[in-house]
């Protein structure tokens, strides 16, 4: 019965955020200043999955303005999850599939996304160095799950190499988002689902790296994210446990 509810509820919100969303994006259309904003929305549906989520940012030093990006992709329910930590005047990479789920899709290119089409290597190319000009003239910031796909449970897939590329061509740093592990943890049917922590990482600067480096750069990007996502897997579980 719970289950039910939640799924209920939840497509509701979610048919409202894509309704009066897309109606406001018409106004100012491809704006990214939208994206923060409704990803605030999708966000606060957090405690209807009975989850609670820290977000966590680094003390030591400032978000840069113009930045990519980089985080794990577990499941759908980054929607949620994730969408807390993306910054203003973010605008997110996702498959072209997206545009064609009812309501979200319009919503999702209208206030500012980025679709790219992994099938079309010269548009994939093509989309590659359309961000590039836009970090190098507009400031904005792009947020891309360097995995390509979800992991759903198999833990931290390699990364491919287009985000890094980007990276080094527009001279911007890397950030890396860490969000605790959610495979197999929420539960509909569960009326708490725990915690989900979320940490933006210091910015990972590109500029001492050569283009021929751009694998040993997406190395030690991975192995920092990997380290860090153990860590707060732990400390999760720690925290669950006591209580």
């Amino acid at each position: 019965m719970l289950a039910i509810a939640r799924i209920v509820l939840i497509v509701l919100l979610s048919i409202i955020i894509c309704i009066i969303g897309s109606i406001y994006c018409l106004f100012s259309p491809r704006n990214p200043s939208h994206v923060a904003t409704f990803s605030r929305w999708f966000s606060r549906m957090s405690p209807l999955l009975g989850i609670q989520v820290d977000i966590r940012h680094t003390k030591t030093e400032t978000v840069p303005k113009n930045c990519i990006y980089i985080a794990n992709h577990q499941n759908n329910y980054d929607i949620v999850t994730a969408a807390y930590a993306v910054q203003p005047r973010t605008v997110t990479v996702g498959k072209k599939s997206l545009l064609w789920i009812p309501l979200f899709g319009p919503l999702y290119w209208l206030s500012g996304n980025l679709l790219i089409d992994r099938h079309n290597s010269t548009r994939a190319h093509n989309l590659l160095n359309e961000i590039i000009q836009n970090l190098k003239n507009k400031n904005i910031s792009v947020w891309i799950f360097p995995e390509g796909t979800r992991s759903h449970g198999r833990g931290l897939l390699a990364f491919k190499c287009g985000a890094f590329y980007s990276a080094l061509a527009a001279n911007v740093p890397i950030v890396p988002v860490c969000i605790s592990n959610t495979s197999n943890k929420i539960k509909l049917n569960r009326w708490s689902n725990g915690l989900v922590i979320i940490e933006i990482l210091p910015a990972v600067e590109t500029s001492t790296y050569r283009r021929e480096e751009i694998r040993a750069l997406t190395k030690c990007c991975r192995a920092v994210m990997k380290n860090k996502l153990a860590e707060l897997n732990a400390e999760v579980t720690n925290r669950e446990v006591l209580g």
